[in-house]
């Protein structure tokens, strides 16, 4: 039976949506307008949309699983990814913007790599490109089953129907408004998604009788789900290998092309710190809530004399799981339930529609206006929109299949995309920005080597664990060592960088230092 109160608030939170994507479909008129709102966005929402674009539906079913099962000991992700965002506002954020518009007017991320290089032959532009296009439909995928997760679980209709109901929102709105809708859309549901994140978990605690009885009442269901050293499912302590693992998260920031197209839209390069302090108070108490809403579930079962498979076997359902009971009685009630449940949906949109923009954008820009030199803007804004649909197409058959553990869990997927682009572009994005010695066959190369590295550690390495548990080790550690090392070493081996490349990047330099006097 359906719930036609809770249909109620998402159809009209779509509809807002779709509106956005509505209104910014007329005031595109070339591509840096589609792709980043022609450098115009302000403070507030570059934080918000880098955020909410940043954690989607892994925030709110991802991390709350993965604590669930494991614990405290699971909050050294969120720990290395707090220690990540500060470090990618605060070094990157700022020299990157200035640096995209000085070298040619970059775009996108492969449109700054091969302009940052001078690479007349475009070979760096396309293989970033097809990187990006490989990665991102994963993560689609990810935010797909994601949304097939929601509807399923809130409304009688197969895992199928929903997951394909949720593709044709995303792509709807970012087909109309493309980067400014974007940015909007994300910037209202980061809004959303703050407010659902806080107030679930006080609600528990509250009814548990306050923070002092929450931590005894969790104590009592198990006395390692409050470590942060020991594994609450294992009862083994964590060793450096999945320690590691879980603060090598924060690495993944510096190479994250839908992060790092927001520091690129900025209005003013000196608005920087101010949307870094405001994005770090919203990922800091995100993360905080996220990790309590997954140890409080145990509470929140055991208190309705409940288990995991009485409510679906899947930890990564438990917020869902919680809004549904907690505002479960009188139509006011089920109309918040509807609103906080497109918190969820919020999370998983404003990730999914950022991911198919920059691959529309990689693949027409970067690869597709490249052979084609006389395609008109409106021509390129045309194939855009049909890369959108393309990618999306490709990411939903992937989500259908749900008889793999890698295509079903939200967190696998987004856990080796991530990898993918911190070790691909993460090193190569720093060493462009600071290092003057930094070469084209560098750049190249290391590229290829942390896009090769994460996939053999992920798919054939890690299979050794158990006899070797080095290999045990989170695929962007070892991809982001392997290409930093590559980049460095093969840059100091070939052809020292032009002169008007150094020029360049003394010229960033100097207006740097410039405005910061």
């Amino acid at each position: 039976m359906f719930d036609w109160t809770v249909l109620g608030s998402f159809v009209g939170y779509l509809f807002v949506m779709l509106w956005i994507g509505f209104f910014f479909s007329k005031k595109q008129s070339n591509l840096g307008d589609y792709y980043l709102g022609g450098r115009k966005m302000n403070k507030w929402v570059v934080a918000l949309s880098a955020q909410a674009s940043d954690m989607s539906g892994w925030l709110l079913m991802g991390l709350p699983g993965a604590l669930y099962l494991g614990g405290f000991s699971e909050a050294w992700i969120g720990i290395g990814l707090l220690i990540g965002t500060y470090l990618n506002w605060k070094i990157v954020a700022q020299r990157l913007r200035r640096y995209s518009q000085v070298c040619g007017d970059s775009i996108t991320i492969p449109d700054f790599i091969c302009n940052r290089f001078r690479d007349k032959t475009g070979a760096s532009r396309v293989i970033a490109a097809v990187i990006i296009l490989v990665f991102f439909t994963f993560y689609t995928a990810s935010g797909f089953v994601g949304a097939a997760k929601l509807f399923s679980t809130i409304f009688p209709i197969s895992y199928s129907t929903a997951l394909w109901i949720g593709a044709a929102v995303v792509v709807s709105y970012t087909l109309l408004g493309g980067y400014m809708a974007v940015c909007w859309t994300d910037f209202i549901q980061g809004s959303l998604m703050f407010v659902a994140i806080v107030l679930v978990p006080a609600i528990v605690i509250c009814d548990a009788g306050g923070f002092a009885a929450t931590v005894d009442s969790l104590n009592e269901i198990n006395p390692f789900l409050q470590s942060l050293f020991t594994n609450a499912s294992t009862g083994k302590a964590v060793g450096f290998i999945g320690l590691a693992s879980c603060m090598a998260w924060g690495l993944g920031y510096f190479g994250m092309p839908h992060i790092l197209v927001r520091f690129m839209s900025i209005n003013n390069p000196a608005e920087v710190k101010g949307s870094r302090r405001i994005a770090m108070t919203w990922v800091a108490i995100s993360l905080g809530a996220a990790t309590v809403i997954g140890l409080v579930f145990h509470l929140f079962l055991k208190q309705r004399g409940l288990t995991l498979a009485d409510v679906g076997n899947d930890p990564e359902k438990c917020f869902m799981v919680m809004i549904n009971s907690i505002f479960s009685n009188g139509f006011a009630a089920r109309v918040f339930a509807g609103v906080l449940l497109s918190a969820i949906l919020a999370a998983i949109m404003s990730t999914a529609d950022s991911q198919l923009l920059v691959s529309a954008s990689s693949f027409t820009n970067d690869i597709y206006r490249r052979v084609k030199k006389s395609a008109s803007n409106r021509e390129l804004v045309m194939i855009s929109r049909l890369a959108v649909a393309a990618v999306a197409l490709v990411a939903a058959f992937m989500s259908m299949n749900q008889e793999s553990d890698f295509f079903k869990a939200v967190m696998k997927m987004v856990s080796f995309a991530w990898g993918g682009f911190g070790a691909a572009f993460g090193p190569l994005i720093l060493l462009a920005l600071f290092w003057r010695r930094v070469n084209l066959a560098g750049a190249v190369s290391g590229m290829v080597v942390g896009t090769v590295t994460c996939f053999v550690w992920k798919f054939v390495l890690s299979g050794y664990a158990a006899d070797y548990p080095i290999f045990g080790l989170y695929e962007l550690a070892p991809g982001f060592v392997l290409s930093f090392a590559v980049t460095v070493v093969v840059s100091l081996l070939t052809a020292r960088p032009s002169a008007e490349m150094l020029a360049e990047f003394d010229r960033v330099d100097a207006e740097t230092d410039r405005k910061q006097a």
